[in-house]
């Protein structure tokens, strides 16, 4: 009599789990990864991440009500409109910058003081932002942005090597990144793009041009715009440099 309702269990329990490793490897509609893909069941899986408020060499992100994102070094520095969705990269931990990214709430703590941590593929963490940021992208292309480098371009004695170049440090999930690198191209800029998360190298190449400012930190993008060091996208500051650089290099 015993067996029979132990077998029956075990026959649930392994079905439960052939279902569920089915759901793990079975992609969303349009690919792995869509946006839309939900914080649980969709991101391949991560080892648990533990965050605290206290948590060194931490880097978080948070979106604002325009769909920017901003990164900030301190879980107390992530204000409370943007603390239900935040990234988490933690130096040294395993995961969080492939195909699956550690997001936790801010507003809910487990028992030891930790936050609530899951995770989700990168596409739905940027689609966060991508419908709030959508008309403001729109905005900045080259096809709706104002075109100040059609009239430099014109100006008599204007040499073919005077163009204006620029390296922005930043990395894919950073929309202010891409809204400096759709500007900077609709003003004619020549824009290098360099992942700190991909490359240690750009990373260190960063934090040196930040200390010629005397600046440090992890917040993205910082932008050379012929060497002159921006942290952060401010668009009226960006126009002025390349504004700047433009004419030292007629």
């Amino acid at each position: 009599m015993n067996g029979t309702p132990r077998a029956a269990k075990v026959t649930a329990l392994l079905l439960s789990c052939a279902l569920a490793l089915t759901a793990c490897k079975k992609p969303p509609a349009g690919g792995e990864g869509a946006p839309g893909a939900s914080a649980s069941g969709e991101a391949p899986a991560l080892p648990p991440l533990v965050v605290k408020d206290d948590t060194p060499n931490a880097l978080f992100t948070w979106v604002d009500d325009q769909g920017d994102f901003h990164v900030v070094e301190q879980a107390k520095d992530v204000p409370e409109a943007g603390r239900k969705a935040v990234r988490v990269v933690v130096a040294g931990a395993s995961g969080g910058t492939g195909e699956s990214v550690y997001v936790a709430d801010l507003e809910r703590k487990n028992a030891d003081g930790s936050f609530v941590v899951s995770t989700m593929t990168r596409s739905a963490w940027d689609e966060l932002g991508a419908s709030k940021r959508k008309s403001r992208l729109e905005a900045l292309a080259p096809s709706a942005a104002p075109q100040p480098s059609a009239s430099a371009e014109a100006e008599p004695g204007r040499s073919p090597t005077g163009q204006v170049t620029a390296i922005i440090y930043g990395a894919s999930w950073c929309g202010p990144c891409h809204q400096a690198e759709a500007l900077l191209k609709s003003l004619g800029v020549q824009v290098t793009k360099k992942d700190i998360e991909e490359s240690s190298a750009a990373a260190r190449e960063m934090q040196e041009k930040l200390r010629r400012i005397n600046r440090q930190g992890g917040s993205i993008p910082v932008i050379d715009v012929m060497g002159q060091i921006f942290v952060g996208f401010s668009e009226t500051s960006l126009r002025k440099a390349v504004q700047k650089a433009r004419s030292s290099t007629l």
